[in-house]
């Protein structure tokens, strides 16, 4: 439920009667299926199938099933009802799995959710597929045992054949799976761009790029994640427990410890944005969860699509309501946009002439809604890159550079809000930015200035000041100077209106 499991008692009944296969406890449509399956599992692995009136119910009977992992369980049960296997040694461990007609077992979503469950539970272990096992084996304290066939589990259960438990070296695994196969440094150029996408990661500011196509605004994006602080097991673990529930998780990945970055096309709805259907699914914001969504050319999105992301970005969380359910799942990211500055891509770029109407780019422009640009503290303009530049063979600096900066910034960050909810100085509220952003007098002087002489609006100023508060933390200044605020001024490109 969300992304968190709970445990479902399988219990099966033959009584004398007509041949009949009931399920009840509120299955839904593979659930309900799952008689064949299991009818042609039993009889394919040599058993004895009881002709006889079988009643399978799932309990608690009040909340639906979903899923194909109740294949096994359904199939163990009649065999012990059946007596072919002991009842006692059943109520020891959790079985999932789904079955092939000839009894092979197949990979299931959710193993890891369902490790966390057993832990903390009083049962010995899990008996689960064997594509699986890694996955679950991340959990320690658990007996994860793999199985690949029916008759693996019965012979098992019976004392017969003995398997042992899947183990995993977890800071091994961490280290091992820890590296992005992109870098900054591969980008000509931009220098400007780069220092603030470093801002935007060591505050954990929201970002808006603008510039012509072809400047590598998606390239800087795709490295952003390259530069944020490293994954933490705990975040890996939660990371990895949403792409396990929503059946992505990579097929030789067991954990999840890289940031993620989630880019989904213009055309995407508003459901498969903040997750939905029928029995609520993550979405994008929730596979983003500890990383970065990219949404690129983004007044091409739909209005209802960009409107939703107001509750995620505020929140952290989100929650989907349906009439059967309402299920919440984390979505702590950071928002990375980009943006053409007209219609045709060319206002303001050297090379190319504009042909938009000042009509037509304020309507573009205005695709994009003031209370999401609110919740972006950073407007970057990307210029096109120079020949000198592009044929440059040094490039910049390296991501893991970068990112040593990046990390001692957020451990201020940590020692300053330590004891609250807030984790970085883009969580601020103006409670906490009047307490520990206080600019010195040249500072207080410039965004005086910058106010009057530049048009910035009232939501500027909050945005100016937690960015200043992260440039500082960068520099290790605790006192915010003019410098400071002079940086975070230049990155409010769309309130200076300077195309």
């Amino acid at each position: 439920m969300g992304i968190d499991a709970y445990v479902v008692e399988v219990e099966v009944d033959i009584a004398p009667g007509l041949p009949q296969f009931t399920t009840v406890g509120l299955p839904e449509g593979a659930v309900k299926e799952s008689k064949e399956r299991v009818r042609a599992a039993i009889k394919n692995c040599g058993f004895q199938f009881p002709v006889k009136k079988i009643t399978v119910n799932l309990a608690p009977a009040d909340i639906r099933k979903e899923g194909s992992a109740f294949d096994l369980p359904i199939s163990i049960g009649i065999l012990a009802a059946s007596g072919f296997l002991p009842e006692e040694i059943l109520s020891l461990y959790v079985i999932m799995g789904e079955l092939s007609l000839d009894g092979k077992i197949k990979p299931i979503r959710g193993a890891l959710p369902s490790a966390v469950c057993v832990r903390d539970s009083a049962l010995r272990g899990l008996i689960l597929p064997k594509e699986n096992a890694d996955e679950a084996a991340v959990v320690k304290g658990v007996d994860v045992t793999p199985v690949e066939s029916l008759n693996d589990i019965v012979k098992f259960l019976l004392g017969e054949k003995s398997i042992a438990p899947r183990e995993i070296d977890i800071s091994r695994l961490f280290e091992s799976k820890n590296q992005y196969e992109v870098d900054l440094h591969d980008v000509k150029g931009q220098e400007h761009v780069k220092r603030a996408l470093e801002v935007a990661a060591a505050g954990g500011h929201n970002a808006l790029m603008i510039g012509s196509p072809g400047t590598g605004k998606t390239m800087l994006a795709r490295r952003l994640p390259t530069i944020l602080p490293d994954l933490s097991f705990d975040e890996a673990l939660e990371t990895t427990k949403i792409y396990s529930v929503a059946g992505t998780l990579p097929r030789n990945s067991s954990l999840i410890s890289t940031r993620p970055f989630r880019s989904p096309h213009h055309t995407i709805s508003d459901a498969g944005l903040i997750g939905g259907g029928a029995y609520p699914r993550p979405g994008e914001v929730s596979l983003a969860h500890n990383g970065v969504l990219f949404l690129d050319e983004l007044p091409e999105f739909k209005k209802n699509v960009l409107e939703v992301l107001r509750q995620p970005i505020e929140d952290g969380v989100v929650t989907i309501s349906r009439a059967v359910t309402s299920i919440t799942y984390p979505a702590n990211f950071m928002l990375v946009a980009s943006m053409n500055p007209c219609p045709c891509g060319y206002l303001g770029d050297p090379s190319h002439e504009c042909t938009c109407h000042p009509g037509k780019i304020q309507k573009y422009r205005a695709r994009v809604s003031g209370p999401l640009l609110d919740r972006i503290d950073i407007h970057i303009e990307v210029p096109p890159v120079r020949y000198k530049e592009l044929s440059d063979e040094e490039g910049g600096e390296h991501s893991q550079e970068i990112r040593g900066r990046v990390q001692s910034a957020r451990r201020l960050q940590l020692d300053r809000f330590d004891g609250t909810s807030i984790h970085s100085n883009s969580q601020m509220s103006p409670k906490y930015v009047k307490t520990h952003v206080r600019p010195d007098q040249d500072g207080q002087r410039l965004l005086e200035t910058a106010i009057d002489k530049l048009g910035l609006s009232a939501r500027a100023y909050d945005r100016i000041l937690k960015v200043a508060r992260t440039i500082a933390d960068l520099e290790g200044s605790e006192p915010v100077l003019s410098h400071h605020i002079s940086e975070a001024v230049q990155y409010r490109t769309l309130d200076r209106n300077a195309f």
